[in-house]
């Protein structure tokens, strides 16, 4: 079974309002560019995929994506995470992709080896129909999809959305298939996500230390407060 990988990402911009408690605009904005090329680059050395696909609406994520490697799905407009998913497996599927591995660009704690692993799922031989889904640390979301193909089941993401995708696939009759997996059920969406994810050490992170660096400013920032104070 051949398997393109597939990431849905949204402008950097007003990312992430959820975390606008702990972080400012510019700061969220940084982060979500940090997880995006942390996620991209451990997509491109996964073995096991033959192709990595970023679909977009937006002109700076595209251009990134495109200086990495990746190929760029380019959508005309924003219209949301569910919606740029099934326009890219459109798209990939009436130019003969067989199967998509569905992550987003917020995982900050995905290596290749974990994508090598969700592949390695798939039994010796496997045809189509197939569907793995990977959830999120809550089980209420769906942070990794492997569908033959591509158009298998229905999407929908959001709260909730892995309850909805286990219906899909019991819809179509298939086995419902899913791997647990502590580094792709990470990703960030609310303040406790931050938290839970510094308790995690990585030398190759770009998100870690791009996170790390805002604490350590704002303690420094705060310590000259009470010198001058």
């Amino acid at each position: 079974m051949k398997v393109t990988a597939l990431i849905p990402v949204k402008g950097f911009r007003n990312a992430k309002q959820r975390l606008s408690a702990f972080l400012g605009s510019a700061e969220r904005e940084a982060l979500a560019e940090a997880m995006f090329r942390d996620v991209l680059r451990q997509a491109l050395g996964a073995c096991g995929l033959v192709e990595t696909v970023v679909v977009t609406g937006d002109d700076k994520v595209a251009a990134i994506a495109g200086s990495m490697g990746a190929r760029v799905l380019l959508e005309r407009a924003e219209t949301g995470e569910t919606a740029a998913v099934d326009f890219a497996r459109t798209n990939l599927k009436d130019t003969g992709c067989e199967a998509v591995l569905i992550i987003p660009g917020d995982l900050p704690l995905i290596r290749s080896s974990d994508i090598e692993s969700v592949l390695a799922q798939v039994p010796e031989g496997q045809i189509a129909p197939f569907a793995l889904l990977v959830p999120s640390h809550d089980r209420l979301g769906t942070n990794a999809l492997l569908l033959a193909p591509p158009d298998i089941i229905k999407l929908r993401f959001g709260y909730d959305s892995f309850k909805y995708h286990i219906n899909q696939v019991s819809a179509q009759g298939l086995p419902l298939r899913y791997v647990e997996s502590e580094h792709i059920a990470l990703d960030i969406d609310e303040p406790k996500d931050l938290e839970n994810f510094l308790t995690y050490s990585s030398d190759d992170s770009e998100a870690l230390k791009t996170l790390q660096r805002f604490i350590a400013d704002r303690r420094s920032h705060s310590s000259r407060r009470v010198v001058e104070g």
